[in-house]
């Protein structure tokens, strides 16, 4: 019997009808800037236009995934927003440093490949890259029947971007008696989702397709609410010329892991739990398993999706232009003490 690729596992043809599918939504997330197209060896991207702008211009790169999101994804057989969560996880995690995102890529791997769920994917990320000014400049699909069980997918990302070296944010001076103020998520993000899945579909007994009266809708729908891209407020605030001495996007760790990321040698956040109120979908999670409140912080942004660290002067404009550009939600969380770096609930 004569083998060929395909008998492997591995459809070629397949994979040329995801590259034409996929075309114009990429192109589209194109600035001027960038010079190749889909299909080169490498994404050729022109910095010298973007650079004058810059006195001392630092690239800033991060990597991400959606984690087993994926799975409830694939679970309602809906792919259209699990692109868009990838961008934000990544954009978030380098616009903190107060970095311009400018290109991403895209790394989505499966055991069979199904064109189309990845042109859903890539749809949702083309569509977030444009609405933040980010060129999709690349990506691979790779087949891969002997690593990835029937229908898993795994989906990664890169951003970089570039920032003022003089203007990157990273908590350096941050004091005690500077204020914390944070912004909702919009449910859990892309972070928890083992716990969640375990929670909802084995110890709560749902099925995704199973409406839930606490959550006043679907479980599917309330884990698939896409993760909040916060790149055009946090870059606004910035050119705005409000000084944010630290940010922190609230990924896996919760509060806890998060913020003493950007804290220096003698500084404690001190969180105050009632400046906001959980959002039900952490609430019926902790009651379905019965879990203590400190493994809920550390798991789960609890709601709070992103955080400043601003002196008690700026606090009331850094409030005033979020509650003008954006639907966020605001809190006063706290504030900073000294002490040994971490996070103190109260």
């Amino acid at each position: 019997m004569s083998l060929n690729y395909k008998s492997a596992g591995v459809n070629i043809d397949a994979g040329n009808e995801v590259v034409e599918r996929i075309k114009g939504d990429v192109k589209a997330t194109f600035s001027p800037a960038v010079l190749t197209g889909i299909g080169s060896f490498g994404s050729f991207f022109d910095l010298s236009d973007l650079l004058t702008g810059y006195k001392n211009p630092v690239l800033v790169q991060s990597i991400d995934g959606v984690g087993t999101k994926m799975i409830v994804a694939r679970m309602l057989g809906r792919f259209d927003t699990i692109g868009h969560d990838l961008v934000s996880a990544c954009v978030n995690d380098i616009i903190v440093h107060g970095a311009r995102p400018l290109t991403f890529l895209d790394y989505i791997a499966n055991d069979r490949l199904n064109p189309d769920i990845v042109e859903q994917i890539v749809g949702g990320m083309a569509k977030a890259c444009k609405g933040i000014g980010v060129s999709l400049v690349g990506g691979e699909t790779a087949e891969m029947p002997d690593t990835y069980r029937r229908g898993e997918l795994d989906l990664v990302g890169v951003i970089a971007g570039v920032v003022e070296k003089e203007r990157i944010v990273n908590g350096a001076g941050i004091c005690p008696g500077d204020v914390i103020i944070g912004v909702n998520s919009s449910g859990l993000h892309t972070n928890g989702y083992s716990l969640a899945r375990k929670l909802f579909f084995e110890a709560g007994g749902y099925a995704a397709e199973d409406f839930h009266p606490r959550l006043n809708e679907t479980v599917g729908d309330a884990l698939l609410k896409p993760h909040i891209n916060y790149a055009n407020l946090v870059l606004a605030l910035l050119d705005a010329g409000i000084v944010v001495k630290g940010m922190a996007h609230i990924t896996g760790g919760g509060l806890p892991e998060n913020l003493p990321r950007i804290l220096p040698e003698n500084c404690r956040a001190v969180i105050r739990k009632s400046a906001w109120e959980v959002p039900e979908i952490f609430r019926t999670m902790q009651q379905i398993g019965d879990i203590p409140d400190h493994e809920m912080y550390r798991t789960f942004n609890m709601g709070i999706g992103l955080i400043f660290v601003v002196t008690a002067e700026v606090a009331g404009t850094l409030k005033t232009f979020i509650a003008e550009n954006s639907d966020l939600q605001i809190f006063d969380l706290g504030m900073i003490q000294e002490g040994r770096p971490g996070v103190e609930f109260s």
